[in-house]
């Protein structure tokens, strides 16, 4: 959130003055810095990224004795995702549905990050603006990354990769990258690598299953990067995956890691839900069933032979690249928002 914080300001340079606030980890303490900050500053219009108490909160005090208009930037079907996840007792997800509905009922405007979530909020009777998550195009062009892919894999030999936070789901039992070991165990002579960037607990799951599955030496965890680390370690890789479960939780989202693929031109291949669905040619999308498919591994392993016939390392791919450029560049979206926030700011 705060890289898309601030490349959204960096866009909107030339329309606003622009403050931007992090949340402090002590959620009562969050509350009291964002209001003091939002006193000091005395803005014209309050943006809160992402739908947490503390930010909503802050700006809903702040209108309430200044009427500075408020706006509303989610990417998640929050409530949906609390009861998904099962790590919030009945209280807790309640209260998380509650703290959504006033939110989107009380905002001045509200964002949406996928074209879903604004069917979805239309269904509701709420209107919403869709600026998708995204990337600055230019940090994420393909870099020569020899060296690194050197360090994962042989010349000849496919890597596939995900990105991202690897939460375990102790009600689903899945966690990013859990289809993508299955499907190397499915392949047990195919010439496959996986990789995995970003931390997390669902890690020690993931290394636990290589090693009963024997994959150690073919999968590999690189933890969590820097922002700025990634274009290099990126572009050493063919393929990443882009998996969303198919219900509400997937459907509403972009992810912040689509646009980054994009933008390398990385292969992707990616579950059939949500803005992935959208966007991808059809060569890059395979049907996933529910909130978890035992038989995605199978697709997906199927469809990773099929790329085994292509040379290694893949070459960018100018369609993804120009796709990254027109729909999820933030000099686009900056102008899109700047215009959404001239017309809402007091």
């Amino acid at each position: 959130m705060g890289e898309r914080a601030r490349a959204l300001a960096r866009a909107m340079a030339e329309h606003f003055q622009i403050h931007i606030h992090y949340r402090h980890p002590h959620k009562t303490r969050a509350i009291s810095e964002f209001a003091r900050g939002l006193e000091r500053d005395r803005a014209n219009v309050v943006y809160v990224l992402d739908l947490a108490y503390s930010g909503v909160a802050a700006a809903l005090a702040h209108r309430a004795r200044r009427g500075t208009p408020w706006v509303l930037d989610t990417g998640d079907a929050i409530h949906a995702l609390a009861k998904s996840m099962g790590t919030r007792g009945r209280a807790g997800v309640l209260l998380t549905g509650a703290l959504e509905q006033v939110a989107l009922r009380t905002a001045s405007a509200i964002v949406v990050r996928g074209t879903f979530h604004q069917e979805l909020l239309a269904r509701w009777g709420i209107a919403s603006t869709v600026i998708q998550d995204g990337v600055d195009c230019t940090q994420f062009a393909p870099l020569e990354a020899g060296a690194q892919r050197a360090r994962m894999a042989g010349p000849e030999e496919l890597l596939v990769g995900v990105l991202g936070s690897c939460v375990w789901n102790p009600r689903l039992g899945v966690c990013y990258g859990w289809e993508l070991v299955e499907a190397l165990r499915l392949m047990p002579d195919a010439p496959v690598h996986g990789v995995l960037i970003g931390d997390g607990d669902g890690v020690g799951v993931l290394r636990e299953r290589c090693r009963r599955y024997r994959l150690e030496d073919r999968m590999h965890f690189l933890g969590r990067l820097s922002y700025s680390e990634l274009p290099q370690w990126m572009s050493a890789i063919d393929v990443f995956l882009s998996t969303q479960t198919d219900d509400v939780v997937g459907q509403v989202r972009t992810t912040g890691k689509l646009p980054l693929y994009l933008a390398s031109g990385r292969h992707v291949l990616a579950s059939r839900v949500g803005e992935a669905a959208r966007v991808l040619p059809a060569r890059m999308l395979l049907r996933h069933d529910g909130q978890v498919d035992p038989s995605y591994p199978f697709r997906l392993a199927e469809r990773l032979r099929s790329l085994l016939e292509r040379p290694r390392p893949f070459a960018p791919e100018g369609d993804l690249m120009r796709l990254a450029r027109e729909r999820f560049d933030y000099q686009v979206l900056g102008q899109r928002l700047a215009r959404l926030l001239l017309a809402t700011a007091r």
